[in-house]
């Protein structure tokens, strides 16, 4: 393991907005249970169009497409907030 000093551009919730040392461009960093649930909400939606269910995967998919909405808009918003342009 390296440690590195990062910049904080949000504070430190399960999408924090960071910057590593030697990149131009800051990056989100996922917390690995909200990346096991984002990952197990696809699952339920692969599993309700296998049982043919397209209103429970239609529902299923617009949850995890709000889930997904979130952290892009929160990035989006710490760059204009420390005046960094989008890549």
């Amino acid at each position: 393991m390296k440690r590195v000093e990062a910049e904080l551009f949000t504070d430190s919730g399960n999408n924090a907005v960071v910057r590593l040392p030697g990149r131009r461009f800051p990056g989100i960093l996922i917390q690995g249970d909200s990346l096991s649930i984002l990952r197990s909400d696809v699952a339920e939606v692969m599993k309700a169009i296998s049982r043919g269910d397209v209103a429970e995967a239609r529902e299923t998919a617009g949850l995890l497409l709000t889930d997904l909405d979130a952290p892009p808009a929160r990035y989006s918003a710490a760059l204009e907030a420390h005046e960094i342009p989008r890549p």
